[in-house]
C-alpha cells in the first residue's frame, strides 16, 4: 500500500516540479537529495532525544539538591515526554497545514530556547514546568518527521528512511547521557543540561540548513471537524491501534529502564560515579544499529516476526540486568536497547505505510501513546524501585513486554482470519 501520492504539489518557497506522466518523484537511496534529508533528520533526532531526555542521567544529582526522591526527580523526564504527548497532535495538525519543515523549524527553535533556560531553574517546581514546555515544543518533530518521509521517499525505502532518523534519536539519547554525566561530575547539573542545549541549537541550524524544501506536500485543513474525522478514522482501524499499543508498551519498558539506571549504579554494590553513569549510555550505540537495521528485519521475519524479536530480546535483556555482576547488567541494557529500538523503528515505519491519508495524525497518535508509555515507564519504574528496588522495576518492563507479545499475537490472529476471508487483501 503506497503511503504517498505520486504526484507533486508546491509550497510556500519551494520550486513546482511537473513530473512526467506514471513517474516517481520520490526519494531513494543514492538519489538526489536523500543523504542531505537522511543527515538532516537525523540531526533532528539528535537534538531532540538530547533535550527530552537532558536530565535523566542527572536525576541522582537533582535529587541531591533539591532533597527529593527518585520518584519526584522522575517528573523533570516525565514532564517532558507528557508534553509532548499532549501536543503532538495539535502540532500535526499545524504541519498538515503549514508543512512539514516549517513546523519542524519552529518546533526545534523554540525547544532550544526552552533548553538554554533550563539551567537557571530555582526550584523543582520551575525545572518541571520548564521541562514540559519544551516537551509540548518538541511535540512538532517525531510526526512531521516521519510523516515527510512517507510523502518524500519511496516506499520500499521508508522502513530504512525511518530507521535512521530513529537511530539519530539513539544517538541524541546516547550524547546528551553521556556528555551530561561526565560535565555534570566536575561542574554539576546545570552546566551539563546547559551543554545540551548549545549541542541541540548546532543540530537544529543544520537541519535548516540541509534538509531538501518538500515536493509532495499537500496543505490540508486546520477545521477541527476534518482534524477529527481523521482522527476517528485513524483510530477505527485495528492495525493502527495495535501499534500504538505497542509502541506505548516498548516505551514503557525503556523509560522506567533508563529513568532508574542511575540511581542502581551509583547504589552499593556498584557505587558508579556520575561520569561513569553517564557512560553506561554508550549502549544507545546498539540501539543506532538495530533502528537502522528494522528494514531488514521486517523483510527477513515479516513485521510480526520482527517485534517478536524485538519483544524476546528486550525481556531477555530485563532479565540479564537482575544479576549481581556489572557485565551481566550492562549486557542486558546492550539488548534491552537493542530490542526496543528495532520493535519501535518497526511500529512507527509500519503505521506511515498503513494510514493513506492524514499521515501526520496517524503518526502524531503513534507518538503520543508512545510518549505516554515513557511518562508512565518513568513514573512507575520510579516508584517500583523505591518500593521494591530494581526487582520491581524489571517487573513492571517484563509485563510490558508480555503486553506486546500478547498484541503482536492478536495482530497474527486477525490476519489468519482476513487471510481466509480476503487472500488477496490480507495485510
Amino acid at each position: 500500500m503506497s503511503p504517498a501520492s505520486t504526484g507533486a504539489s508546491t509550497v510556500v518557497g519551494a520550486v513546482p516540479s511537473v513530473p512526467a506522466p506514471g513517474s516517481d518523484t520520490r526519494m531513494t537511496p543514492g538519489g538526489p537529495g536523500y543523504r542531505r534529508m537522511s543527515f538532516a533528520l537525523f540531526l533532528a533526532g539528535v537534538a531532540t532525544f538530547a533535550l527530552l531526555y537532558s536530565t535523566q542521567a542527572l536525576l541522582p544529582l537533582i535529587s541531591g539538591e533539591f532533597g527529593v526522591a527518585a520518584s519526584e526527580a522522575s517528573w523533570t523526564v516525565a514532564a517532558a515526554t507528557g508534553g509532548l504527548a499532549l501536543f503532538v497532535l495539535p502540532m500535526s495538525a499545524l504541519s498538515e497545514r503549514f508543512g512539514r519543515r516549517t513546523v519542524m523549524t519552529a518546533s526545534l527553535a523554540v525547544a532550544v530556547t526552552v533548553g538554554m533556560l533550563v539551567p537557571f531553574a530555582p526550584s523543582l517546581g520551575a525545572l518541571v514546568v520548564l521541562r514540559a514546555v519544551q516537551g509540548a515544543a518538541l511535540a512538532g518533530l517525531p510526526a512531521s518527521a516521519t510523516a515527510y518521509l512517507a510523502e518524500e521517499v519511496r516506499p520500499k525505502a521508508l522502513v530504512t528512511a525511518i530507521g535512521l532518523f530513529v537511530a539519530g534519536n539513539s544517538v541524541g539519547g546516547m550524547s546528551g547521557r553521556v556528555i551530561t554525566g561526565w560535565v555534570a561530575q566536575e561542574w554539576g547539573w546545570r552546566i551539563s543540561v546547559g551543554v545540551i542545549g548549545v549541542l541541540a541549537v548546532a543540530c537544529a541550524v543544520a537541519f535548516r540548513l540541509l534538509l531538501p524544501a518538500p515536493r509532495h506536500f499537500k496543505a490540508g485543513s486546520l477545521r477541527p471537524r476534518v482534524l477529527l474525522g481523521t482522527v476517528r478514522d485513524h483510530l477505527s482501524d485495528p492495525l493502527l491501534r495495535r501499534l500504538y499499543v505497542i509502541g506505548a508498551l516498548f516505551m514503557t519498558v525503556f523509560g522506567g529502564v533508563y529513568t532508574v539506571i542511575g540511581y542502581r549504579l551509583t547504589a552499593e554494590p556498584f557505587g558508579l560515579p556520575q561520569g561513569i553513569v553517564g557512560s553506561i549510555f554508550l549502549v544507545y550505540l546498539v540501539g543506532t544499529v538495530s533502528a537502522s537495521t528494522a528494514g531488514r528485519l521486517v523483510g527477513r521475519f515479516g513485521r510480526r516476526g520482527a517485534l517478536y524479536l524485538a519483544g524476546g530480546t528486550t525481556a531477555a535483556g530485563l532479565l540479564l540486568s537482575l544479576a549481581g555482576s556489572l557485565p551481566l547488567v550492562l549486557l542486558g541494557l546492550v539488548l534491552i536497547t537493542a530490542g526496543f529500538f528495532a520493535g519501535h523503528a518497526v511500529a512507527s515505519s509500519a503505521v506511515s505505510r498503513t494510514a493513506t491519508h492524514g499521515r501526520a495524525q496517524a503518526s502524531a497518535l503513534y507518538q503520543s501513546a508512545y510518549y505516554v508509555g515513557s511518562s508512565v515507564g518513568s513514573t512507575v519504574g520510579a516508584l517500583a524501585f523505591h518500593a521494591n528496588g530494581w526487582t520491581g522495576t524489571v517487573g513492571v518492563g517484563l509485563l510490558a513486554v508480555l503486553g506486546v507479545v500478547a498484541v503482536t499475537v492478536l495482530g497474527s490472529r486477525a490476519a489468519r482470519v482476513a487471510a481466509r476471508r480476503e487472500p488477496v487483501g490480507a495485510h
